[in-house]
């Protein structure tokens, strides 16, 4: 199998500029320049200081208790026009306003404000508009008028209706980074009969998912507007790996790096730390990868005198810069000492590092280039009871070499131990029965008569095929490939009466039996199975109804020691937060009804694990926990009677989970795990796969949808309870999902109560 050393994958980084206080107006020379200096896009502010002073002005000479009216944008209060450079602008709303002010002057003005930018803006076409983040600090106020904030967002929503909105927010709510007042903004203009901007209280601490809270009631008000998105300032601290998680499974559009989390190496030039250059590939690696926003790192180079150097962005470096320009920290000592003079020899420092650290991203694990482009992509279950799969999907899942070896280890395995047990065998002459069962197009029938081969143990393999079009396959297969050394049914397993044998008469008492059709003139005979092979798994072990297959052939099993690759599986989940994935499920519910209440089978990639336990030492606080994954059910296959109905194939669990922090339950995830023979396990459950069935991409997990979200505060708990329900015809799931957490009593002790 390729190594994932192989891949020559180089990831696509978009990086454009921004400056805090541009000093002059974005025009295409300007985008030109951005272009030639390696930018691939620069943002602007879609009003001018002439419009802030107008606004403040206007603020300023108001009677205390009237509510103005903000003019319409004239040709001086804006810079922007409507042209070819607006695809390469990000708009940014003015930072002034403060759409979270308990003083409903200074709100009322900030919406003014808002929505005359924003219709400005979609009017000149641009498409991606920066919006400042809630503030959740008014003096004694913490955490208050985030609603009206989100009204305000879902206002704009509908005035620029072909606009994407990104929402700046710092990764944690810290009081002291936001606190500082620019003296200019709106915020500090509020009156104090609403707000105590002099407050001698002291200041909350840093809330970790204080800004995530504030984010989800946003985008929780805009019904997961699928044109809303996170413009994310990344965190000069390395915070936990809690917090980065949950970032992670929102919609990231833009990663905002300002100069604090570069630190200078021994030869002076800026690099990220090894925890920062980790989030970034972490980030990098979503299927859909944000883009990346230097901010006041320092002007575009030459724009003093607007003259051009170098082609358009490509992702190389400049001729001047090489790779030992910007060795990583633990590279510097081993290089010689060179003066620092960086800034005179490269003018864009922090953007010839990122294109560098482009160049140089981890390779991509089996696992990530095999499911490329299948991250988060919501499909239906296979029903390869009720269909017959078209070539191309068994294909699909040919590609997997991880688990046919594992079938071919286990098969044989059980051959051996078969001979050395001095088990006694059901085929003619001594030979051991194989039967594949759900053959598809062959690859356990070529893997059985290789374990065969390996052993050194004559088998009679059957292969068993409802699907007309794939058994042409198998017949060909049989003639071109395995020396018509397989004989080939064509039927459904569940009435199939097992291998029929031809009854030859060589003399008095002296029959041989040999495998064939039964005829008028020789009805034959039935004999066992003694190794039944299938691979009728589904994403969550029983989903494609293997339990039900399996029954009607596990009669046909050797009573004494048949036995069934596989023996045993086992069905896990865990709770999840997967906002992207709601949302796409909930656009899909106006045309598809049972879309909420559908199993999906889903390459899980931007979620967040809601219980988690703490890794064993040594850890570090930005080593990721392990989620906490909880066995469901197990089916069992062994030799037994034809059931009479499916009840035993019925399950139920009840699951709990303690969570640590506050966060929005969106469905289950499912995974599980099988043993095909002692020794020989395959496994999608992320906490044993590595182990059991490495690199093995065959199934993707399951996940059981939310018609709702469910909220869940720090240090609360959920239960989820899942059935596998069943009648004469089909079989179903149902799931129900409770937070719960606990309230103090009088007198001591606590009682534990049910939150949604």
């Amino acid at each position: 199998m390729e190594s994932p050393e192989q891949d020559d994958y180089v990831p696509t980084f978009f990086i454009g500029q921004h400056e805090s206080k541009r000093s002059r107006p974005v025009t295409d020379e300007v985008v030109r320049l951005a272009h030639e200096s390696n930018y691939d896009m620069i943002t602007a502010p879609i009003t001018t200081s002439s419009f802030h002073e107008r606004v403040l002005a206007l603020f300023d000479s108001l009677d205390p208790d009237s509510t103005p009216t903000i003019p319409a944008l004239t040709m001086d209060d804006t810079d922007l026009t409507p042209g070819e450079m607006t695809s390469h602008l990000l708009a940014m709303v003015s930072p002034w306003i403060d759409l979270c002010s308990p003083d409903p002057v200074i709100y009322n003005i900030s919406r003014q404000v808002l929505h005359l930018e924003i219709a400005y803006a979609a009017f000149c076409g641009i498409t991606n508009v920066i919006v400042p983040g809630p503030k959740l600090h008014h003096g004694d106020i913490d955490g208050e008028g985030v609603v009206q904030y989100a009204y305000s967002v879902q206002e704009i929503l509908n005035i620029g209706m072909f606009v994407q909105v990104h929402i700046r927010l710092p990764m944690i709510d810290d009081s002291e980074a936001v606190d500082g007042n620019m003296g200019d903004d709106l915020a500090s203009r509020a009156r104090l009969k609403y707000v105590n901007l002099n407050s001698s209280n002291p200041k909350p601490k840093a809330d970790v998912f204080g800004t995530w809270d504030a984010w989800n009631i946003v985008r929780s008000t805009c019904n997961y507007n699928a044109r809303l998105f996170v413009a994310l300032d990344i965190h000069q601290a390395l915070l936990p790996s809690s917090i980065q998680s949950r970032w992670h499974c929102e919609p990231l559009r833009l990663l905002i790096y300002s100069t604090t989390p570069f630190v200078p190496n021994q030869s002076g030039y800026p690099v990220l730390s090894k925890a920062h250059r980790a989030l970034l590939t972490k980030y990098m690696r979503l299927r859909n990868p944000p883009w990346i926003l230097l901010s006041d790192v320092g002007p575009i180079p030459g724009i003093e005198r607007l003259e051009s150097f170098t082609p358009i962005a490509d992702g190389d470096l400049p001729p001047i810069v090489t790779a030992d320009a910007f060795p990583l920290p633990s590279e510097a000592s081993k290089q010689p000492q060179k003066q620092k003079s960086s800034k005179k020899q490269h003018p864009t420092p922090h953007l010839d590092y990122l294109r560098q650290l482009q160049k140089h991203q981890p390779p991509r694990t089996v696992l990530e280039r095999y499911g490329a482009g299948f991250q988060d992509y919501l499909q239906t279950p296979l029903q390869p009871l009720t269909d017959n799969l078209e070539s191309i999907t068994y294909e699909v899942f040919e590609k997997c070499p991880v688990k046919y070896e594992w079938y071919e280890r286990a098969i044989a395995r059980a051959l051996r131990d078969w001979v050395d047990e001095g088990k006694a065998a059901s085929g003619p002459n001594g030979r051991v029965v194989v039967a594949v069962v759900g053959a598809g197009r062959g690859p356990l029938v070529t893997r059985a008569l290789r374990a065969s081969e390996t052993e050194g143990v004559d088998i009679e393999l059957w292969a068993l095929e409802k699907n007309p079009n794939a058994c042409v396959i198998l017949e060909r297969h049989n003639q071109t490939q395995w020396q018509n050394r397989v004989n080939i049914v064509r039927s459904d397993m569940r009435s199939w009466k097992g291998p029929f044998r031809e009854v030859i008469r060589t003399g008095p008492n002296n029959e041989e039996l040999l495998p064939g059709p039964p005829t008028d003139q020789l009805p034959g005979i039935s004999t066992p199975i003694d190794i039944l092979v299938s691979e009728l798994l589904g994403s969550f072990a029983d989903n494609e109804l293997s339990p039900e297959c399996l029954d009607g052939i596990l009669p046909l099993l050797n009573r004494s020691h048949g036995l069934s690759i596989p023996c045993n599986y086992t069905a896990f989940l865990t709770p999840i937060s997967a906002p992207k994935l709601h949302a796409d499920i909930s656009s899909r519910a106006p045309k598809d009804p049972a879309a909420p209440d559908t199993p999906w089978v889903v390459m899980l990639q931007a979620i967040d694990y809601l219980s988690t336990t703490t890794p064993p030492p040594p850890h570090h606080q930005q080593d990721p926990p392990n989620p906490n994954i909880l066995p469901a059910w197990s089916f069992i296959h062994t030799p037994s009677p034809a059931p009479l109905t499916n009840s035993h194939n019925t399950r139920q669990a009840r699951l709990t989970f303690r969570t640590r922090d506050r966060a929005v339950c969106h469905g289950l995830a499912g995974y599980f795990e099988a043993t095909l023979y002692p020794g020989f396990e395959l496994s999608t459950n992320p906490l044993t796969m590595q182990d059991k069935s490495r690199d093995m991409m065959s199934w993707f997990p399951i996940f059981f949808p939310l018609k709702t979200p469910l909220y869940l505060p720090d240090h609360s708990e959920l239960t989820a309870t899942m059935r596998r329900c069943t009648d004469e015809r089909k079989v179903w799931y149902e799931w129900v999902v409770e937070s719960w957490g606990w309230n103090m009593l009088i007198g001591g002790g606590k009682k534990r109560v049910r939150l949604g």
